[in-house]
């Protein structure tokens, strides 16, 4: 049994309290009838003026109701009577519980995401519908199908959005995609209807931001004669000399002069350090202090010229026309520690790999190769090429990812994984491919290329679009180094000129457009 006792403070009851209480309507004269004898033996004859008012507790199915009636509930009375004294039920009349619902029609619910309960519920659903439907056939027959693309939820009161619990959340941290609805996911297909913003491509110049004269730069494909160091600092052999070029102060050195019965075939800067290795046509093989203009050695072992080199901490590797590939460490007395024997022309290819594990090299004879610091023998052949193989680039941003291109027969860029020892895929480029080089800050390459075009092109690897064409040379574009910050590239031919390209971004702006040497600074020559 519910306590009857109320203290003084119950009759201050506020009228949100009543909440419990559910008033009913004023029985019709025939439900009267209805009543059971039992009913209508219980109520006294004091009330039976308001015995048709069935008030009643709102109370679960297992309770008796009967034993509960609000008639013996004089304190509930007393508060109906504080509530209006005078107030009479009329028997036509509907009285309603006092607990106040307000209107939400005014209600701005799509500032805090929440989905408002309405009678309009049916038709939130019915858009869901409609927006679902149309997403699911523009997934399946394309954005031109002659649909007309369902309201943004920018421009709608969103149903379609979910409830958030943290109404106080800025809506555009839980507003949802129209992407969300397709059976697709966040596909492509569905872009017609919700465009997202497309990343702009990068903006490369067309036209060199510098031009040095080069007098007697080599027409000749085999040879290695432009290397830029992590000082800055640009070598470049003409003839029979070696000159340095300043890209800091456009300053210009003269560091060597082989004399009129050598010439230069090759050079190579050390990784750190200020000494350049050259390698002449005379087999030989020459180290150079760059800072004080001083030779610090000269090391044989070639029968013939030496057109490539390469650099792996302290030991340098070169590579000849006697078709063997000789492995130096300069910290030794010998000229060389070991020769490597495996190609059948000439070694025009060297490049190590950027942890110094593993080397490649390519030749006259259309073949790959890939050592290691200790084999004297391949660990890995390709074959695939048909043309003489000079271009060899080693990827910065996956390990054993290596890119090589054939010359004019060939005309093709092949990408390898030495890891598995796979072909990945094969590019036609059209015309011979001299160089390669990957870029440090971002995942792209740059080729140069010899007959027919003499062209230099930026691709975006691993889809292989091409960013940028640049054409100036007038003759083949045989030598290519890449500035130590990654973002310029200098391209040596045969019509005797060094051209200075802006193609890659800086690593820290690789979504801005550089414009740093869009400018034509003048042409002045290197010697």
């Amino acid at each position: 049994m519910l306590p009857y006792s109320l203290s003084l403070s119950h009759h201050c009851l506020s009228l949100s309290s009543l909440n419990f209480i559910q008033i009913s309507s004023i029985d019709s004269p025939m439900e009267d009838q209805a009543r059971t004898p039992q009913s209508s033996a219980r109520a006294s004859p004091s009330s039976s003026s308001s015995s048709s008012s069935n008030l009643q507790l709102n109370l679960p199915p297992s309770m008796s109701r009967a034993a509960h009636s609000l008639e013996t509930l004089t304190p509930s009375r007393q508060i109906g009577r504080m509530i209006n004294i005078n107030h009479h039920l009329s028997p036509s009349r509907a009285i309603y519980s006092d607990r106040f619902i307000p209107s939400r029609s005014g209600s701005n619910f799509a500032l805090f995401d929440i989905s408002p309960v309405s009678n309009s519920a049916s038709d939130g659903r019915e858009d869901t519908s409609t927006a679902y439907a149309t997403l699911l056939r523009t997934a399946l027959f394309g954005p031109d199908s002659g649909v007309v693309p369902p309201a943004t939820p920018e421009k709608r009161s969103s149903p379609m959005c979910l409830p958030n619990h943290n109404i106080f959340r800025y809506k555009t941290e839980t507003r949802r995609s129209m992407h969300s609805l397709s059976p697709f996911g966040f596909d492509d297909a569905a872009r017609g209807l919700s465009p997202s913003p497309v990343k702009t491509p990068r903006k490369v110049p067309r036209s060199p931001y510098k031009v040095l004269d080069a007098p007697a730069l080599q027409d000749d494909f085999y040879l290695n004669l432009v290397d830029w160091s992590s000082h800055n600092v640009l070598a470049v052999g003409l003839g029979n000399c070696v000159y340095l070029w300043n890209a800091c102060s456009s300053k210009v050195t003269k560091l060597c002069d082989l004399g009129i019965d050598d010439s230069v075939c090759s050079v190579g800067w050390a990784q750190r350090g200020t000494h350049l290795a050259v390698g002449t046509s005379n087999g030989k093989v020459q180290i150079w202090d760059a800072s004080r203009c001083k030779r610090v050695r000269t090391m044989e072992g070639h029968r013939l010229r030496v057109g490539a080199l390469a650099w792996s901490s302290s030991l340098l590797s070169s590579g000849s026309r006697d078709k063997s590939i000789l492995q130096r460490d300069i910290r030794a007395q010998d000229d060389f520690t070991s020769k490597l024997s495996g190609h059948k022309s000439e070694v025009c290819g060297l490049k190590w790999s950027y942890d110094n594990r593993e080397l490649a090299s390519g030749g006259n004879d259309n073949r790959l190769f890939v050592w290691n610091q200790h084999s004297t023998q391949p660990v890995l052949k390709f074959y695939e090429h048909t043309a003489a193989v000079k271009a060899i680039a080693w990827s910065p941003h996956l390990h054993g990812l290596l890119a090589s291109g054939g010359g004019t027969a060939d005309r093709c860029i092949r990408f390898w994984n030495t890891t598995t020892n796979t072909h990945l895929s094969c590019m036609d480029t059209g015309s011979q491919v001299c160089n390669l080089a990957w870029s440090k800050n971002v995942n792209e390459l740059v080729s140069t290329h010899g007959f027919s075009q003499n062209q230099i092109i930026v691709w975006r690897y691993p889809t292989m679009s091409k960013l940028a064409t640049l054409t100036g040379h007038t003759f083949r574009v045989l030598y290519l180094a890449i500035s130590p910050d990654g973002q310029t590239i200098v391209t040596g031919a045969g019509d005797e000129t060094l051209r200075f390209w802006n193609v890659f971004p800086s690593p820290k702006s690789q979504n801005t457009d550089s414009e740093i040497g869009a400018s034509f600074l003048g042409r002045t020559t290197i010697r």
